[in-house]
């Protein structure tokens, strides 16, 4: 993939949906879940709520600094 694909995914990964509802996550937040995200949730690309569910859904299988990211969003 190529980097502008790798940064839509974890713009579209991160922003606005239920597990970052309160507020949008932080340059270092998207960096921290650009590999989740595309490992464990690329079919939701384009959907962001669909893929913030998908990484709350998948919190346990996580790097741990994207489940701190997603916990500290309330995923």
């Amino acid at each position: 993939m190529t980097k502008t694909v790798l940064i839509t995914i974890t713009l579209l990964a991160l922003s606005g949906a239920s597990a970052f509802a309160q507020s949008g996550p932080t340059p270092q937040e998207r960096m921290a879940c650009r590999s989740d995200a595309q490992s464990f949730c690329a079919e939701h690309i384009g959907k962001p709520g669909e893929m913030n569910a998908c990484l709350a859904a998948n919190k346990a299988k996580l790097s741990g600094s994207c489940r701190k990211v997603v916990e500290a969003h309330g995923g």
